[in-house]
């Protein structure tokens, strides 16, 4: 009788090995999302300060006022010592996308307001950082409404420096005396105002102070 010899099959109730270099998930680094600007001086981390106040932070509690308005505002009224570093600069482009866009933004925002065709500074941080190499130093930061320098805070912020102050609603709201000194020839809650409204608020003074002669 012949004995028929089959294969040993051992192998087959042997675990699979399967290496897990294949099932390891793809290394993600982690999203990093700004605060914004709004959110800190809410939350309390950015002190909210209104104009009034102003003049003793910079005076009696070692603030420096940075003012970051773009060039042509700053030109028509500023603090007296304040540091200018502006968020938004003119956008030199001339391409013919960015003329176009420039001719758009004219018809419908520049004539009326005066203001330009801009762009973020890149550079924004880096002049800050170099005048304040201090992060712990404390910034009294300022546009012309409050909502720029909100962006500037976020993005300070974020830098490292803790120490922020936030002027509420900008120099729009500033009156006579909240500040030591203004330089520039117009008012400074007005520099921000230009355009055909520049011309249409000169006229609503003039006929305002019009009113009080004739009471």
């Amino acid at each position: 009788m012949t004995t028929l010899l089959l294969p040993q099959l051992n192998h087959i109730n042997k675990p699979l090995l399967i290496s897990n270099q294949h099932h390891r998930k793809p290394y993600r680094s982690p999203v990093i999302s700004a605060v914004s600007g709004k959110q800190l001086v809410t939350s309390g981390e950015v002190r909210a300060v209104e104009p009034r106040e102003a003049k003793t932070l910079v005076s009696s509690e070692g603030y420096v006022l940075l003012d970051v308005r773009p060039a042509w505002e700053r030109e028509k009224a500023h603090v007296k010592g304040s540091l200018h570093v502006p968020l938004f600069v003119e956008d030199p482009d001339n391409g013919p996308i960015t003329l176009l866009k420039k001719w758009i933004h004219l018809g419908y925002i520049g004539l009326w307001t005066g203001q330009r065709f801009t762009m973020f500074n890149d550079e924004f941080t880096l002049h800050v950082v170099e005048a304040f190499p201090d992060k712990k130093s404390k910034v009294l930061v300022a546009c012309g409404e409050g909502l720029r320098s909100l962006m500037a805070i976020s993005k300070l912020h974020r830098e490292g420096y803790k120490s922020l102050g936030w002027l509420t609603g900008g120099f729009n709201r500033a009156t006579e005396g909240d500040f030591s000194e203004i330089e520039g020839p117009e008012e400074l809650r007005f520099a921000t105002i230009g355009g055909a409204s520049y011309y249409f608020l000169k006229l609503l003074v003039l006929l305002q102070s019009f009113g009080k002669e004739n009471r």
